[in-house]
């Protein structure tokens, strides 16, 4: 959680610096969802993301060399410069975007289920969204075939109660996601999206039943993101008292108390691991600065499908 909160730092800092460009959505917040869910899952399942996916990614095992590469568009980034911040890809995590469009990833994560299910593989789909998505029709298609079909798929409905800019009040009549979602027929409850491991205790018992056969699950994490929706907006419909009171719930905070209260870690130890992923960030950066951006050559690579035009 450390990493991933310190590399959207100093994401910021580049981005101000223009070092970055692009649209750039912070996961400032909500880090305890995408590491307490990671834990449950291994390396033969398969990740959908949406446009907010640095700590996603960062959590799956992409390297923060290839993250922050793909983030100032150089060829060493893991979707080759290409992506940019809302389109990370990595197939050897089988990190499988990054995906721009809202509910986008839905559809794919039920196909890569179904196509899972078809070839008698053990694996699992999990597939993250925001409570934005949930009003999309690709979430209610995806979780009436996901029930039908009986898909091994686990969706994550990271729920910070604004979408982009309206509140969840004011765009959902009935607002316990969970309870909607359980309507499909699948398992559904919700759970403490600031609590690293309420999330990681949720996340491993619906795995778990998945892996048994027991269809597709549904968790609504409740949480909050800390920054506005992207570095474009001024952050204007939502109580400065409200960010404040959330921040009190800060999950680094929360598990930080934790581990001192059982005696599992102290200052030095902090501030170990503050130096060590300011280390490791600060070689991302400089690998990102110093690799090269894609030749004029090969920018029809992977566009036209023709063989001679896609690289090794």
């Amino acid at each position: 959680m450390l990493l991933i909160r310190r590399f959207e730092e100093r994401c910021v800092e580049l981005y101000s610096a223009a070092a970055i460009r692009g649209f750039v959505h912070l996961y400032i917040g909500e880090e305890a969802v995408a590491v307490g869910v990671h834990q449950a899952l291994d390396e033969r399942d398969a990740v959908v993301s949406t446009y907010r996916e640095h700590g996603h990614a960062l959590a799956r095992g992409v390297s923060p060399e290839a993250v922050m590469a793909e983030m100032y568009g150089k060829v060493t980034g893991c979707s080759h410069g290409r992506g940019g911040s809302m389109h990370l890809f990595d197939v050897p995590n089988r990190f499988y975007g990054g995906n721009a469009i809202v509910g986008g990833g839905l559809p794919l994560a039920a196909g890569l289920a179904l196509a899972d299910r078809m070839r008698g593989e053990p694996r699992v789909t999990c597939c993250f969204f925001g409570d934005g998505a949930f009003a999309e029709g690709e979430f209610h298609e995806t979780a009436n075939l996901a029930a039908l079909w009986g898909l091994p798929v686990l969706l994550v409905c990271e729920n910070n109660l604004y979408a982009m800019g309206t509140a969840l009040a004011r765009e959902h009549a009935q607002t316990d996601l969970a309870m909607r979602a359980a309507s499909y027929g699948m398992a559904a409850w919700a759970v403490d999206g600031m609590d690293v491991h309420a999330v990681e205790k949720a996340a491993r018992d619906a795995v778990e039943s998945i892996r048994a056969g027991n269809g597709p699950h549904f968790l609504e994490a409740r949480t909050y993101r800390f920054r506005a929706h992207s570095m474009y907006d001024p952050d204007r419909y939502r109580p400065k008292e409200e960010i404040e009171e959330w921040k009190r719930r800060d999950p680094l905070i929360v598990l930080t108390e934790e581990l001192r209260k059982a005696e599992l870690i102290d200052t030095a130890a902090l501030d170990s691991l503050e130096h060590e992923v300011a280390e490791e960030i600060g070689r991302a950066v400089r690998a990102a600065e110093q690799a090269p951006e894609e030749s004029a050559e090969t920018l029809l690579h992977h566009v036209t499908g023709r063989p001679e035009e896609v690289s090794p």
